[in-house]
């Protein structure tokens, strides 16, 4: 089984891994931290860049909900519309400082050639996913969702559990990867086992805290233990 969708109506029971994008696969927190700190700024929100870490991985709806909420300005929907889009504008001009995280390629490789399905699930929309998912070289079969394709993104469950029913396993099967307290917590929602990785910025401690069940340094250290997660591999 490789990640694409499996045929007919029957759910297996094979264990999936569900990834994050950002910060989990691909080295591109930061520049989305710049790009939400400039359409801030072009709005006339002054915000320290820090606090803006904090909050990304969110839905970029809550996002600029939660710093409405610290700087005591209220956003209407327009205005918060206007944000998203000039914060996709602002990523998408340094698209070009994104690199892969160590070992992305190497792990998604390794479950594909192993019979391990996977799926991305990113609150990024497809606009601005479409360069870090080019540069993963993933399969044209692969399983990605994407903020677009559902009501809500994390840390709301959705994202999840429609990559878990593109990949035909039951979600408490699903084991989720994330760098963020945002991917822990939708995990959790989702009723899915969750894995850390601080390659986005968070320490061990936060993402435990959040609910993490291992927490590994990046893809390359989760690759060389994924033993610990009880996945089992075909013997060659």
């Amino acid at each position: 089984m490789s990640s694409a969708e499996v045929s007919g109506g029957a759910f297996t029971s094979q264990p999936a891994i569900l990834f994050d994008l950002d910060g989990t696969l691909v080295d591109s927190v930061y520049q989305h931290v710049l790009a939400w700190s400039a359409a801030l700024e072009e709005a006339g929100i002054h915000l320290a860049v820090w606090r803006i870490h904090r909050r990304i991985g969110m839905s970029g709806g809550l996002f600029v909900s939660a710093l409405g909420r610290e700087t005591g300005r209220h956003l209407s929907s327009d205005e918060v519309q206007r944000l998203q889009e000039s914060h996709v504008r602002e990523f998408l001009k340094n698209h070009n400082q994104v690199r892969l995280l160590p070992g992305a390629k190497e792990l998604l490789r390794h479950l594909s050639q192993s019979g391990i399905p996977w799926a991305i699930a990113t609150s990024g929309s497809d606009r601005s996913a479409g360069p870090a998912l080019k540069m993963l070289e993933i399969p044209q079969d692969a399983v990605v969702v994407t903020r677009d394709q559902v009501p809500f993104a994390k840390p709301d469950p959705h994202l999840f559990l429609r990559a878990a029913e593109r990949l035909r396993v039951q979600i408490q099967n699903a084991i989720v990867v994330g760098d963020s307290v945002w991917d822990m917590l939708a995990a959790q929602r989702a009723r899915a086992l969750g894995v850390g990785l601080m390659s986005g910025g968070y320490g061990r401690e936060e993402l435990e805290t959040a609910g993490a069940f291992r927490v590994y340094e990046d893809p390359a250290d989760l690759l060389d233990h994924l033993d610990e997660l009880g996945i089992r591999f075909p013997r060659t």
